[in-house]
Formats: C-alpha cells, sequence, structure tokens
C-alpha cells in the first residue's frame, strides 16, 4: 500500500521548480519519447493487421477457398455424395485454367485464363461486386471476362474484339501450329489486386477445354468455404473426402507472402520497441539527477523517520507515473493515427505531391488499417513493464543516500 505521506511527497517532486529546469527537460523528453514509440509501434502494427486482413480478403475473394485437382479420374459433383462437404461449403464449382497469350495490334501479353461453366461464373463472389462493369454476368463460349488493369495496359472496352492464341498447338500438314481464337470482352472485373487485374481472365470452360486441347477428366474442383478464415482445420475434412487428391488452399499458394509479412511484422515490433527502449533510459537520467537535486529533502525525510522501503516507493512512482501517463498518451495518438491514416496519406501525397502508397507494389489500392485490441495491451504492457525496470535503479540508490553526510554537505 502507498501512504498518503508517499503520495504527497511523490506529488510534489514531480512538480518542477525553476533551478530544476534541465531535469524538467529530461522528464519532457522521456515522456516524448515513450508517447510516441508506443504511438508508432501502434500506427505500424494497425497497418500492418490491416494490410494482412485486406490482403486476405481480397485472395479469398478471388481465388477458390480450396481446390481439389484429380490425379486420375474425374471429379463429378452430381454423381457423388458430398454431405459433409455441402456442410461447410457454400458453393462446389468445376474450372481448370490454362495459359495463353493475348494478342492485340502491336501488344502481346501473357495471361492465365481460368474456365468457369455458364451456370457457375455467376456465383463468383468477384462478380457480384459493385464495380464489376458489364451486364452480362454469363461466360458464352466467344466472350470473355479481363480485369480493369489488363484493359488499361492494352486499352480494351467492353464490346471489342481480342484476339488470344493458346499454348497448345493444332496439328497440320505443315506441322504443330499454335491455335488463335478471337474473343469478345463481355465484362471488366476489378480485385483490388493489381497483379490478379492484370494476369488473369475468365473464359467458359467448355472453351477452355476445345482451346487447350483438355478434357472433362481434367477438371478441378473448386470449394468456396462458408468460413474460408479457418482454412487449416477445414483443408484436413476435405483431405479425408478426397484422399487420393491433390488438396490445396488459398493460403497454401501465398504461404510464402504470409510468412514474411509475419516475419516482417515482427521485425518491425523488436526494432520499434527499441525506441520506447532508449527513451525509458532517459527515465533512469532523470531519476537519477532528481536524487541528486533531492538530498537534502531524502535526507530530511529520514531523519524523521521515513523509512528505506517508502523511499524507493516515491522514486519508482515517479518513474511508472511517468512512463504510464506517457504510455496512455501514446495509445492514444496512435489510435487516432491509425482510424486517419489514410486520410492522412491522402493529405501528405496532395501537399508534397509523392506517391507515399503505391498499388503496383503493395497490390491495393488504399492504405488499410485495423486496431487490434491484444496488440495495443501487447505493446502497453512491455512499455510499463521497460517503465518499471528502469525506475529500480534510482529509487535503490535514494534509499541508500546517508542522511548524516547529506545534511552535512548541503
Amino acid at each position: 500500500m502507498i501512504s498518503t505521506l508517499e503520495k504527497e511527497v511523490t506529488f510534489r517532486f514531480l512538480k518542477a521548480r525553476k533551478k530544476d529546469g534541465f531535469l524538467n527537460v529530461i522528464s519532457i523528453f522521456s515522456f516524448i519519447g515513450i508517447s510516441l514509440g508506443v504511438a508508432v509501434l501502434i500506427i505500424v502494427m494497425s497497418v500492418m493487421n490491416g494490410f494482412r486482413t485486406e490482403l486476405i480478403n481480397k485472395i479469398i475473394g478471388f481465388n477458390p477457398h480450396i481446390t481439389v485437382k484429380s490425379y486420375e479420374g474425374s471429379i463429378n459433383i452430381e454423381e457423388k455424395n458430398f454431405d459433409n462437404l455441402r456442410l461447410l461449403a457454400k458453393d462446389l464449382i468445376l474450372s481448370n485454367s490454362s495459359e495463353a497469350i493475348i494478342i492485340r495490334e502491336k501488344n502481346s501479353k501473357g495471361i492465365l485464363l481460368r474456365g468457369y461453366l455458364e451456370k457457375d461464373f455467376s456465383k463468383l463472389e468477384l462478380i457480384n461486386k459493385k464495380n464489376f462493369s458489364g451486364k452480362n454476368k454469363i461466360l458464352k463460349n466467344n466472350f470473355i471476362s479481363i480485369g480493369k488493369e489488363l484493359s488499361y495496359a492494352l486499352d480494351l472496352q467492353i464490346g471489342d474484339n481480342i484476339t488470344i492464341m493458346s499454348s497448345s498447338g493444332l496439328q497440320t500438314i505443315i506441322g504443330n501450329l499454335p491455335k488463335q481464337k478471337t474473343f469478345i470482352v463481355s465484362s471488366i472485373f476489378d480485385s483490388g489486386l493489381v497483379d490478379f487485374d492484370n494476369n488473369i481472365a475468365f473464359i467458359n470452360l467448355e472453351t477452355l477445354e476445345e482451346f487447350s486441347n483438355f478434357t472433362k477428366n481434367e477438371r478441378n474442383l473448386e470449394i468456396f468455404l462458408r468460413d474460408p478464415k479457418n482454412i487449416e482445420n477445414q483443408k484436413k475434412i476435405v483431405q479425408n473426402i478426397f484422399p487420393n487428391d491433390l488438396v490445396y488452399t488459398w493460403a497454401d499458394m501465398n504461404r510464402s507472402l504470409f510468412s514474411a509479412l509475419k516475419v516482417e511484422r515482427n521485425v518491425m515490433f523488436i526494432i520499434l520497441s527499441l525506441i520506447i527502449i532508449v527513451a525509458a533510459f532517459n527515465i533512469i537520467s532523470g531519476l537519477t539527477i532528481l536524487v541528486k537535486n533531492k538530498t537534502r529533502d531524502i535526507a530530511i525525510l529520514k531523519s524523521i523517520g521515513v523509512l528505506n522501503h517508502s523511499i524507493i516507493k516515491i522514486f519508482f512512482l515517479i518513474g511508472v507515473i511517468i512512463g504510464t501517463s506517457a504510455t496512455l498518451f501514446g495509445i492514444l495518438l496512435g489510435v487516432i493515427f491509425s482510424i486517419y491514416v489514410e486520410n492522412i496519406r491522402e493529405f501528405i501525397s496532395s501537399i508534397f505531391d509523392v506517391t507515399l502508397f503505391p498499388e503496383e507494389i503493395y497490390f491495393l489500392s488504399t492504405m488499410p488499417s485495423e486496431i487490434n485490441i491484444n496488440s495495443i495491451f501487447l505493446i502497453s504492457i512491455c512499455s510499463i513493464v521497460i517503465t518499471i525496470l528502469v525506475s529500480i535503479f534510482p529509487a535503490i540508490k535514494a534509499a541508500k543516500l546517508d542522511p548524516v553526510k547529506s545534511l552535512k554537505y548541503e
């Protein structure tokens, strides 16, 4: 427990006097340093959490959540009994994919063609978004749906014709010639991921099979789950249903990316925590100078019977109050910045005419932010623990002062 005397002395020592000007400067810098350290940590963690969540949402909104590829034979969702699978999945769709080249006047570009049946294409979450352009959501034999970035790159609009060359060939009397087919752009989608919009296009599944020399036995089963984020447990269930087939998820396809994000987030946390540690060491300096300046006061307190552990409490409380108040202010500052980080980015970009968040590098068009209570709690605990640790040494030093010697030289 803290006595009334200890509280009174603590708050009296916290009030800086004119002759303690330098001490006041150190205390202010300690406060600012810890506050900024906590705020920067919260902002960076919020942006990285938001980036990860936004990236996951866009990936699972564009890609199948689980894909089953048969090693032999075919997958028939009509004939087989998939009762357990349908409890997990909201849609089961057959598909296939192939590489091809778009030929457009003087330009050509390699793309990945994904094939879906007419009735299945409209089930894709991507197609039902507001930013999907094109009234026709049915992929007929000669129709193609392309990404927004690809339409910009090749100057394509809905209704334009494009020629696509298949990676498979057609055997003729003069040798093996690549297949070519003309498609009409029926729609333009916007996944929010530049890489997808620039490199993937959708066509009719039967057209893809004929165009790429595939058979129906080579079709893949795409599973769209009700809860795609809880992927590992659901993958095990699907693997049990298809024990002899290849089963992979959106997480497997992007494992290296999310591993890199996790490592980067942990490294950033460690590096930015050094800001708090450096600022906290200013508390040691401040308290040490305070002990020196208050030598006479400490001697008087001891001479009237104040015990050593009370002296320790007083100076320990001073350090903890500075650190805790700085941490709380840093949390407030960090949360406000995290909420308005996109507005701040737009303001800085417009004032200085610079691009702070190029979407071709970061995949996203806006700077995301997700405030995580657990992260804030962890940052707060780390900051306060560091403050507590650095306050111990000066407090013990103050308690070890000899009152007789202190008063003798005053």
